[in-house]
């Protein structure tokens, strides 16, 4: 009797332990049609391609699987894991976003109301400063995206150590590092200053690669209702030199019920890269067929080239 009650007890206390912790599984399919356009830099050729578009430029998002997980600790403390894979819908291949399976995520958590601590692969603290304003809500075909890159950096960062703030009042800040001795020698930080309240969302994004120049973008929107703007200002380097492109954006979106249209436009003010300033823009149309499930149009022009592609993406 006595070893029974004990052994209710310890399957009671691991229902609880369990019951603390949970893993999901989620993921992106988007797929389409697209023309595409590349643009030779010496010659100035234009060569085109039409066929279906998977995880590419003119895919609304990259398609991709999966798998995060946190565990209560107790007392507000927290741990979890995020491993997410990107793929291409086209033949089933892995889109290896600058390494392996696993590439677009692979890392470790602990946070608490002291703010979070990640260790691994994961989005540069830039790219979220953009994500709160950017119109697109970061797609692949993003006018700002494509022009300036995420704030020269890319929007990812493997061995990446980081400090995130508590969200106070709607200001939050992260501050990422790497290691010289995990970057070839060459440390890196990365900072992203957000404020995200009510109808205002500004993100101040900059970082800066040991013997590089700093990058850095800022941006914010306002959100009237049914139609918001944004705006923003860059000014990013190549890797280890002085070529830069320094530009703005201006744009807006109108929602009308289901049915939503963005115009953003980038104008180059500096362009060392062919030494030519470009208007470059997006017009996107993205019609919900559900919460997690939409249809979308865009038309990407970018440094001379015509893109333009329509798909359909759900999350899950």
């Amino acid at each position: 009797m006595k070893k029974s009650l004990i052994a209710l007890a310890v399957l009671g206390f691991t229902g609880a332990a369990m019951a603390q912790s949970s893993v999901t599984l989620y993921g992106v399919a988007d797929a389409g049609i697209a023309r595409t356009q590349t643009r030779d830099p010496v010659t100035g050729d234009k060569t085109s391609k039409t066929g279906m578009a998977a995880s590419g430029t003119m895919n609304n998002g990259t398609s991709r699987l999966g798998v995060r997980g946190v565990e209560d600790l107790g007392g507000g403390l927290k741990v979890g894991f995020n491993f997410e894979h990107g793929l291409s819908l086209g033949n089933g291949a892995g889109n290896l976003s600058g390494g392996q399976m696993w590439s677009r995520a692979a890392n470790l958590w602990i946070g608490g109301n002291w703010g979070t601590f990640k260790m691994g692969r994961t989005l540069n603290p830039s790219f979220y400063a953009l994500a709160t304003w950017e119109l697109t809500s970061t797609a692949n075909y993003s006018a700002v995206d494509n022009t300036y890159g995420f704030t020269g950096e890319g929007s990812r960062t493997s061995n990446q150590f980081s400090y995130k703030t508590p969200n106070l009042g709607g200001f939050s800040a992260e501050l990422g590092y790497v290691l010289k001795d995990d970057n070839a020698g060459k440390a890196k930080w990365d900072l992203g200053v957000m404020y995200a309240n009510g109808p205002i969302g500004v993100g101040l994004g900059v970082n800066k690669e040991k013997d590089s120049k700093t990058n850095y973008a800022l941006g914010g929107n306002y959100n009237f209702g049914n139609f918001k703007v944004a705006a923003s200002y860059h000014n990013v380097y190549a890797a280890g030199s002085d070529l830069k492109r320094r530009g703005f954006s201006l744009g807006g979106t109108a929602n009308l019920g289901a049915f939503a249209v963005t115009l953003d436009l980038t104008r180059d003010t500096k362009n060392d890269f062919g030494g030519k300033k470009y208007t470059n823009g997006v017009l996107e149309g993205k019609y919900a067929l559900s919460k997690r499930t939409f249809v979308y149009a865009a038309y990407l022009r970018l440094d001379s080239t015509n893109n333009y592609g329509i798909g359909l993406r759900h999350n899950f």
